[in-house]
């Protein structure tokens, strides 16, 4: 049967007389060339005569290699039939057809984009058919963890977006001008910022707690190296912990460069985080904020939306408790934050 296309030039040049042996070298080449391509580009091809016998294939790999009909009893039962009729169906009209299988595999599901072509000669004669296999696992996965992606984005997005509502709020609760809002708002949302910015660097995972502190201290132009005494556990915060502890990190750091410890050019503050197991043997983390302040008269009231945030929404968001305790000449702020926030290694 001379349907493949390379075949028929063959044939025709030997016709041609002196011109045959060029032809058919040209017809060799070209034939490895498509062998190559189809390889490379990951397609399998299957010609089959009138009666859907297999005549030649390439590339005919796991699944469809080998066994009864090329390998394809190991389909599913369902998608074999689906290619079956499909065949049947170019055969009786001569009409192309396309779709789309999936496969069990080892690593989960396999998907292939199937074409099923007529042969037709010169005289309009149906010769056979061509089914056309391309593999489009890696493209599916692609879009799979695409589209994860994007939910996610937009989950995280209304998330922050209800944070920003939120401090807008209260900031404006407890703001005495306009100038007083936007100064106070603008410091919040950077200090929102500075805490996505860590997680999005680590691909949405969270941030370290030690890279998450100093980054709150360090934006007020303190060298954390000097300033900031970290003690203790460094967990990997999770997206949610990181934002609301970094706006507890950022109001404890506003108060203590207005008013605290790093108001003073050898001023610093301590933080110590500690590993416990809760009541149900499940870890939780015991965050410490502690620094000097001066004397009543000389700083100023934290007790607004500062202490606000600070013993109530962020607590409430990561479903912990804190206090915030200022006696004498100390501060101290104690946060618990429950297992499902972080992880640790």
């Amino acid at each position: 049967m001379n349907s493949d296309p390379i075949s028929r030039r063959s044939h025709a040049a030997s016709r041609n007389g002196g011109g045959a042996r060029s032809q058919g070298e040209t017809g060799a080449q070209l034939g490895r060339a498509v062998t190559h391509a189809l390889r490379n580009a990951g397609a399998a091809v299957l010609y089959q005569d009138r009666d859907l016998k297999p005549v030649w294939g390439h590339n005919l790999l796991t699944p469809w290699a080998g066994g009864a009909d090329e390998g394809e009893s190991a389909l599913p039962p369902a998608q074999a039939e689906r290619v079956a009729s499909a065949r049947r169906n170019v055969l009786a009209t001569g009409d192309p057809e396309r779709f789309e299988i999936s496969v069990p595999g080892d690593d989960g599901l396999r998907w292939f984009d199937i074409w099923v072509d007529a042969d037709i000669d010169e005289k309009g004669e149906m010769q056979g058919i061509v089914t056309t296999r391309v593999e489009t696992t890696e493209q599916k996965r692609r879009e799979q963890t695409l589209r994860t992606l994007l939910r996610e984005v937009s989950h995280r997005s209304k998330n922050l977006l209800a944070i920003i509502q939120s401090i807008a709020s209260q900031t404006g609760r407890y703001s005495e001008s306009i100038a007083d809002f936007l100064t106070r708002f603008r410091g919040r949302l950077q200090s929102l910022s500075s805490s996505q910015d860590l997680v999005t660097s680590s691909n949405w995972r969270g941030a370290q707690l030690r890279e998450l502190v100093a980054g709150q201290v360090g934006r007020y132009g303190s060298d954390p190296a000097v300033s900031l005494h970290f003690e203790g556990a460094n967990p990997l915060l999770n997206p949610n912990a990181a934002l609301h502890i970094g706006l507890a990190m950022h109001e404890l750091a506003v108060n203590s460069v207005s008013y605290g410890a790093l108001s003073r050019p050898s001023g610093f503050v301590e933080v110590n985080a500690a590993m416990f197991s809760d009541t149900q043997e499940r870890p939780s983390l015991s965050l410490v904020w502690r620094e000097k302040i001066p004397p009543r008269e000389q700083r100023g009231n934290l007790k607004r939306f500062g202490s606000i945030a600070l013993e109530r929404v962020v607590p409430a968001s990561l479903n912990g408790t804190a206090t915030l305790e200022i006696e004498g000449e100390r501060l101290e702020y104690s946060l618990v934050v429950p297992h499902g926030n972080f992880e640790t290694d």
